[in-house]
This record gives C-alpha cells, structure tokens and sequence, in this order.
C-alpha cells in the first residue's frame, strides 16, 4: 500500500496473474473525498479495466455518488458499454469497501463475459 496521509492505493489478485482489483481512496481528515475501485483484466500484457466504480467530484469526467448515487461502469475494447446504477443508496464512507466486496462477489461473472466478449476463452489464458 501506499499512499500520503490517509490515502489507500494497492492491487489485489482475483485471479492470479491475470486478473486484479484496483483500490485507490483519497481522504482528508479522515473522509473519504475520492475513491476508484475497478477490476482489471490482463489482455496482451496491458491492463484493461473490465467494470469500475467511483467517486471523482472534481474530475470533469468523474461522477459524485452522493448526488448521482453510486454506479459500475462496464467496459468493453476499452470503452464504456454500459452502466450498472440500481445499486442500494450506500454513503460514501462505506462506498469503497461495498465496491471492492461487489467485484469479489461477482468477479467470475464480470471475467467471463469480458472473456467473451474479447475471445480470451482459452483455457491457458486463465
């Protein structure tokens, strides 16, 4: 982990070596201002997000769950596919840990349709 002050970022294998979670939560005075959570797949030796949740306010493209509410973008070829926003209102100091349990959960469903939607069903791919 690393990070200054209070703020969290570090990787967590879901499936090693080829799938992980990126957690990376911003605070001050120990709130949470900003957090990214998202699950990364490995395509061609490069990174490629497969859904993310956050809460960027200050980002223009960044979204405020405590006005949006909170959301999972789904991405395919690298671009956003669609968004997932019928999630239960969760308030922004639980919002990391909700999102990093959501990917666990529901991990093996999000790789395998990303999998397929980017041929990597080989078996010696996972």
């Amino acid at each position: 982990m690393t990070g200054a002050g209070d703020d969290v970022q570090y990787f967590d294998w879901v499936e090693y070596p080829h799938a992980r979670v990126r957690v990376e939560i911003d605070k001050s005075e120990g709130r949470v201002t900003r957090f990214v959570v998202q699950l990364e797949r490995l395509v061609n030796n490069e990174w490629s997000e497969v859904v993310r949740f956050d809460h960027e306010p200050k980002n223009p493209n960044g979204h405020d769950i405590t006005e949006e509410g909170l959301h999972m973008d789904v991405y395919r070829e690298s671009k956003k596919a669609r968004v997932k926003d019928d999630f239960p209102p969760v308030p922004l100091s639980d919002a990391p840990r909700y999102c990093i349990t959501y990917i666990r959960k529901n991990a093996d469903q999000l790789l395998r349709r990303f999998e397929q939607w980017h041929d990597l069903n080989d078996p010696t791919t996972r």
